[in-house]
């Protein structure tokens, strides 16, 4: 690497191009480093001290680690919530944006404007979204209920009993996510050869051994990409639990999550040296799992599976 350094630096048209280079990128390296790389760090040093953004941080070392994972229960009950809200989130997204992918997947007339329709929720803001759907949840408006009411079923409170609220956030959670995972399925499907189904057909290959045999294995660097894009956004969780729960985490803190319980230590209870501490804490969660998500992937394509 240094010889190619002293090669470009001792060529002057060379050495000019490499300068230029420099220079457009770095607008965007002062950027990443100025929003990302200081705060990031700031956030590291303030979760080993107590600070409540109105004083000076006090150092306290690793007090806030130790107070959150052995003293906290609350920060369990938000950290089971959290993978509760993953797992029932990520699998159905998946299976159906990879269904509605196979569907839309055809050359057909107005194709488009389906492709569109299933991409609209994505594009849609979050709070927008969370409030339609807290009008669809109402208890004695909401059409959900007034669906239910012509079955004789209902009204059902589906955001003010612990039990239910969480599942219809992470309903209303799926239903907002399809269409991003839908077109990277599409756009998978769309990169696998074209002749690997018309040999299977000539062999006499189902639909289904199709799928099991062609499409599945040919698309799993994207389901790889899917899953981890997956876990952090779905670990990451704020918006539509804070705007569906009234910014309450409730009810009997059914819907606190990890991320809303940075907020709620960081905004409302002033501890940021505490919340930066989770956050961190979240962060090693994350590529932690990240690594196991690359691992095993990686051993089911040299496995061939």
């Amino acid at each position: 690497m240094l010889e190619s350094w002293r090669y470009f630096w001792n060529n002057p048209g060379r050495r000019r191009v490499m300068l230029m280079a420099y220079l457009f990128i770095a607008p965007v390296v002062l950027y990443v480093f100025v929003t990302s790389f200081i705060p990031m760090f700031t956030s590291l040093y303030l979760s080993f001290t107590r600070y409540n953004a109105l004083s000076a941080a006090k150092w306290i070392g690793l007090a806030n680690y130790r107070d959150i994972l052995l003293r906290d229960t609350l920060f369990w009950r938000a950290l089971r919530n959290t993978v509760q809200y993953s797992l029932e989130v990520l699998p159905v997204n998946i299976a159906l944006s990879l269904g509605l992918a196979i569907l839309i997947n055809r050359k057909l007339r107005g194709i488009t404007l389906f492709r569109t329709l299933y991409y609209l929720p994505v594009v849609t803001s979050a709070i927008a979204v969370s409030m339609i759907w807290m009008w669809l949840y109402e208890r004695n408006l909401g059409l959900i209920n007034l669906l239910l009411d012509q079955f004789g079923i209902g009204p059902v409170d589906w955001l003010g009993k612990p039990g239910l609220a969480l599942h219809s956030i992470a309903a209303m959670r799926v239903w907002k996510g399809i269409g991003w995972n839908m077109v990277i399925y599409l756009a998978g499907l769309q990169g696998i050869p074209q002749y690997l189904y018309e040999a299977a057909m000539l062999d006499g290959a189902s639909t289904w051994q199709q799928f099991r045999k062609i499409t599945w294995p040919m698309l799993k660097p994207v389901t790889y990409y899917v899953i981890t894009m997956g876990l952090i956004s779905t670990l990451q969780a704020f918006t539509e639990l804070y705007a569906m729960s009234r910014g309450t985490g409730g009810p009997l803190d059914s819907t606190t999550t990890i991320g809303f319980l940075i907020y709620q230590q960081a905004f409302q209870y002033y501890e940021m040296g505490k919340a930066s501490a989770i956050a961190f804490i979240l962060f090693v969660a994350i590529f932690a799992l990240s690594l196991i998500n690359v691992k095993f992937f990686q051993s089911r394509v040299e496995g061939g599976v």
